[in-house]
C-alpha cells in the first residue's frame, strides 16, 4: 500500500503536470472504483486544478468550483502518467484523469478491487473522508504521545492505525520500530516516557528520509515504481536476511492478513516472537530465542540445506 513517503512522491510528481491544468474528461474502466454519486464524473469537465494534497493515504484533487476528488489507492493501486488520451490499460485499468498535456492513469494489480474515488464538493465532504489520524510529521511529541496512549495496542497496530496516525503503514511501520530498537509486539501503555520519545523521533527520521531519498532518486520524471519493498530498507521484505545494524538475521511473523519484519537482536532482547498459527503448530517446540533457532536447524538440516 502506498503510504505517506509514496504519496508524498506521487504529489511532488503531479503539482508540475496538472495544478493549474483544466480536466478534460474523467473515463472509468471500473465501476466499481467511484464510490460516490453526490457528484457526476461530467461535473469535473473544464474545471482546473487549483490544489493537490495528502489525506493520510488519500490523494486529494482540489479543482475551482468547490468540487474534489479523493482518491484511496489502497494495496494495489497505482498511478501512471501517459501520453494524453492513452487507453486504459485492460484487466488492471480503473480510470483515466485525462489533461491537455497527459492523461493520469490509475491502475490496481489483482483479482479484489479495493482502490476508490470518491468526487465531492466542498471541505466539508473531504473532510469527512478523513479517519482522524494525527500528522505524525506536523505535530509536536506530547500530541504524538497521546495519539499512541489513547488505546491499548501493540506499537505495530497503533503506527498503522489511521484513526490514530495518519500515513504510516506496514512497511514503514517495521523501519520505524526497527530504528526507534522496540518491539512491534510491545503494548504502548507499557511505553516508557523515553522509548515514546525513540518512537517519535524515528518515525520523523523514517518519514523524511525516505520522502527525501525517494523524491532525489526519481528526479524529475514520474515514479514507475512505487512498492513496499525497496532497496536500503532496513527490516521490511528483508526476512533472513542480516540486520544492518548487528548482522543478525531478520526475522518475521505472520498475522491476520499482515505481517511483522523485525531483528530479534535488536529489538526484542535476542527473543523470537512466535505468531498464532505456529505457536499452534509447533507449541513446545517454538524456539524462543536465535541460539535455540540455529541448533534446531542444525539438528533438522545437518547439511545446512533446508530439505
Amino acid at each position: 500500500m502506498p503510504e505517506l513517503p509514496d504519496i508524498e512522491l506521487y504529489l511532488a510528481a503531479l503539482r508540475p503536470r496538472v495544478l493549474d491544468q483544466p480536466l478534460a474528461r474523467l473515463r472509468f474502466a471500473s465501476a466499481f472504483f467511484l464510490r460516490s454519486v453526490e457528484v457526476a464524473p461530467a461535473a469535473l469537465e473544464e474545471h482546473r486544478v487549483l490544489d493537490l494534497r495528502r489525506l493520510g493515504k488519500r490523494i486529494v484533487f482540489a479543482f475551482d468550483a468547490d468540487l474534489f476528488t479523493v482518491m484511496h489507492l489502497m494495496i494495489a493501486g497505482r498511478l501512471r502518467w501517459l501520453e494524453a488520451g492513452a487507453p486504459i490499460p485492460g484487466k488492471i485499468g480503473l480510470a483515466a484523469f485525462d489533461f491537455p498535456n497527459g492523461s493520469l492513469i490509475v491502475t490496481e494489480s489483482g483479482s479484489r478491487k479495493r482502490a476508490s474515488l470518491h468526487i465531492v464538493r466542498g471541505e466539508a465532504a473531504v473532510e469527512a473522508l478523513d479517519p482522524g489520524g494525527l500528522e505524525v510529521l506536523d505535530a509536536p511529541f506530547e500530541a504524538f504521545a497521546a495519539a499512541i496512549r489513547r488505546e491499548n495496542h501493540t506499537i505495530k497496530r497503533a503506527l498503522t492505525d489511521p484513526h490514530l496516525l495518519s500515513g504510516i503503514g506496514n512497511a514503514y511501520s517495521d523501519e520505524i520500530l526497527h530504528a526507534a530498537q522496540l518491539s512491534p509486539m510491545a503494548l504502548t501503555h507499557a511505553l516508557t516516557d523515553e522509548q515514546l520519545r525513540a518512537l517519535h523521533t524515528a518515525c520523523l527520521t523514517v518519514l523524511r528520509g525516505w520522502a527525501e531519498r525517494l523524491r532525489e532518486e526519481t528526479g524529475e520524471a514520474f515514479p514507475q515504481k512505487v512498492t513496499a519493498f525497496r532497496p536500503g530498507m532496513a527490516v521490511h521484505g528483508r526476512h533472513g536476511q542480516p540486520c544492518p545494524r548487528c548482522g543478525a538475521p531478520v526475522q518475521r511473523i505472520v498475522y491476520a492478513s499482515n505481517e511483522a519484519n523485525y531483528c530479534a537482536t535488536c529489538q526484542t532482547g535476542g527473543r523470537l516472537l512466535a505468531d498464532r498459527a505456529l505457536s499452534r503448530l509447533l507449541r513446545n517446540d517454538w524456539p524462543k530465542t536465535l541460539e535455540e533457532l540455529e541448533r534446531k536447524k542444525k539438528r533438522e538440516y545437518p547439511d545446512g540445506t533446508p530439505r
